[in-house]
């Protein structure tokens, strides 16, 4: 039997973390939940399928994570839930990051992790 795919869901709210981890959890996914990138970084769930990840939090924003991990030659596809999604757009971080705004539809949310942990995703 194939092991779920890790997503790591990094937020500073509780309440989205919460949300996230439960509707990844009853579509099979095994979802990690961080409170800050650093938190993230110092963890063991740096090897995952996809990372969904806040832009604006306490600390390491969602795009130095996202750049830190890029520099260490992490292909891991980034789904950013952000209420500043022009911001992350004009950014233009590659072909492996999706931006949802803040609020978010869940069934996009779940288009997007399903292709990010598609082989070639």
């Amino acid at each position: 039997m194939k092991a779920p795919a890790i997503i790591s869901i990094i937020d500073d709210e509780e309440n989205i973390r919460r949300g996230i981890s439960s509707l990844l959890r009853s579509l099979g996914y095994e979802p990690r939940a961080f409170a800050s990138a650093e938190s993230f970084l110092a963890s063991t769930a740096v090897d995952c399928a996809c990372i969904v990840s806040d832009v604006h939090m306490d600390g390491m924003s969602g795009i130095d994570l996202f750049q830190t991990l890029t520099s260490r030659g992490s292909k891991v596809p980034f789904i950013f839930v952000t209420a500043f999604s022009d911001e992350v757009e004009r950014l233009k971080l590659g072909h492996d990051v999706h931006v949802l705004p803040k609020p978010f539809k869940v069934d996009i949310l779940i288009d997007c992790i399903e292709k990010a942990t598609q082989p070639g995703g």
